[in-house]
């Protein structure tokens, strides 16, 4: 039985205060195993750029606990959960934010030089996660001669370079055609089956989402079950 990488329990956020306040999530709570892909499918506005902000711990909760990898995250101070972040979590958005100056193996080398891996150690990772993804040939190009899904690809690498316990992904493909989203969201679920990341994939297009493992959506500030 594989672990939960990623839980909230409880959680509550709101925002405003007095007659302005505006509860986005209420008693919220979610868990995420190793190896499991969740999809996060919610109208505008509901609430799905909230949760996965507490669940990357770019923002705190007002009440409940969320727990990355088994730590409780509620009693950590700035330093800690920055730390923890940087150690464990990765990032997918929309839009790619690759650095036009560097090679798309640059691009997936350099947060693992800033995490202090050697580079020789740093470039065979990159080489694997390319290849993995689908672009190993496109390695020495920059982001401006790569095509919108393989730049996506050399993101989703780039967001799992140190390997993180955690992937989140905001609209991941939402920037794409039809065609080209089905490769990246298939790419981005071997590489957490491979990697034993949990994965929860805030996205618009329920073709996609029903590729997951899970579908769940907020209703009334709860994650619940997409089938119920």
């Amino acid at each position: 039985m594989s672990k939960p990488h990623l839980v909230l329990t409880g959680v509550h956020r709101h925002y405003g205060e007095g007659d302005t306040i505006v509860r986005v999530l209420e008693a919220a709570n979610l868990t995420v195993q190793s190896g499991e892909m969740v999809a996060l499918v919610a109208p505008s506005g509901a609430g799905k750029s909230t949760l996965l902000h507490l669940s990357g711990l770019l923002e705190s909760p007002q009440g409940g606990e969320v727990e990355i990898t088994g730590v409780k995250t509620s009693k950590l101070g700035d330093r800690g959960r920055t730390q923890l972040r940087r150690s464990t979590v990765g990032y997918v958005y929309q839009f790619h934010h690759l650095l036009p100056e560097f090679t798309a193996l640059e691009n997936v080398t350099m947060p693992q030089l800033i995490a202090g891996k050697p580079q020789a150690e740093a470039d065979r990772r990159s080489m694997e996660l390319l290849d993995l993804l689908g672009v190993g040939q496109r390695a020495s190009h920059r982001p401006a001669e790569l095509s919108g899904g393989e730049q996506q690809r050399v993101a989703i690498a780039r967001a799992a370079a140190n390997r993180p316990k955690v992937i989140l992904a905001d609209e991941p493909t939402g920037n794409l055609d039809p065609e080209t989203s089905d490769l990246v969201f298939a790419a981005l679920g071997s590489l957490i089956k491979s990697e034993g990341a949990a994965a929860l994939i805030a996205t618009h297009n329920h073709d996609l989402a029903r590729k997951a493992d899970r579908i769940v959506t907020l209703r009334n500030g709860l994650v619940v079950d997409h089938s119920l």
